[in-house]
């Protein structure tokens, strides 16, 4: 069986479109998203439509929970911008989504934890950066979820981390934006060092999971473009270089 998970698009279509053909050519038996869909300054309403015509399993992120509960005058520039652009039929499929999804017996899907949108399960933060997590603060993380895959998202960071019981744990990293700076627990940055958009392949075979990381070039010009027409220059940074 092979799985193919991506996540952290924001509203990155040119970005999810390259992904998706490169997903076409692996011939997956089962594709899905994790989380933080349409938030950002590029096509929100654009890759909603073309996530909801898809159909695969999707769970909701961080970005998706702030925009379903979170009044406007509350909102980040990132997310008010989204709000502002998608419909209702729009809310109504973010709002039909889940926090976490079982996607197979042994396959567990979720956006940062099992347990909370927002931490991050694979990283620490350590200065202005983040590095991998011991494996004890990993499975405490965990919080008991046993399943022989976890896949999440969130930090942006594609990384596939093998616990000593046996367990893979999967980030496919960002499709759709590869740097950001962020300000919770406390200041850092997150960054790919290239513009390229990510996801990750599972693949079960003789018993075993096994992970595939993959890197695919799209007109990330283009995207940076529109960022900073809408007068996002930190967006467009990152899109460029993969940097903040």
């Amino acid at each position: 069986m092979k799985i193919a998970a991506i996540s952290d698009i924001h509203g990155n279509l040119p970005a999810l479109e390259a992904v998706l053909a490169d997903i076409e050519r692996q011939h997956v038996d089962q594709t899905i998203n994790l989380g933080d869909i349409l938030s950002g300054p590029l096509w929100p309403a654009e890759t909603a439509d073309r996530l909801m015509a898809l159909d695969i399993p999707t769970i909701k992120g961080n970005h998706e929970r702030q925009l379903l509960t979170l009044s406007e005058n509350k909102m980040g520039l990132t997310d008010r911008f989204t709000h502002q652009v998608i419909s209702e039929r729009h809310r109504a499929w973010l709002g039909s989504l889940p926090e976490t999804l079982q996607l197979t017996e042994d396959v567990f899907a979720c956006h940062g934890a099992p347990d909370n949108d927002l931490v991050y399960l694979l990283e620490e933060i350590v200065g202005e950066g983040v590095v991998l997590a011991e494996q004890d603060a990993i499975a405490e993380r965990l919080n008991g979820c046993a399943a022989a895959v976890v896949l999440c998202g969130h930090t942006h960071v594609q990384r596939s981390v093998r616990l000593d019981p046996g367990q893979l744990i999967v980030n496919p990293g960002s499709v759709g934006l590869p740097a950001y700076e962020d300000r919770v627990p406390r200041p850092h940055k997150v960054e790919a060092g290239t513009p390229e958009a990510r996801y990750a392949v599972l693949e079960h075979k003789g018993g075993v999971w096994s992970a595939a990381l993959h890197s695919v070039d799209y007109d990330w010009r283009r995207a940076a473009s529109l960022a900073e027409e809408r007068d996002r220059p930190d967006w467009a940074r990152a899109l460029r270089t993969g940097y903040c």
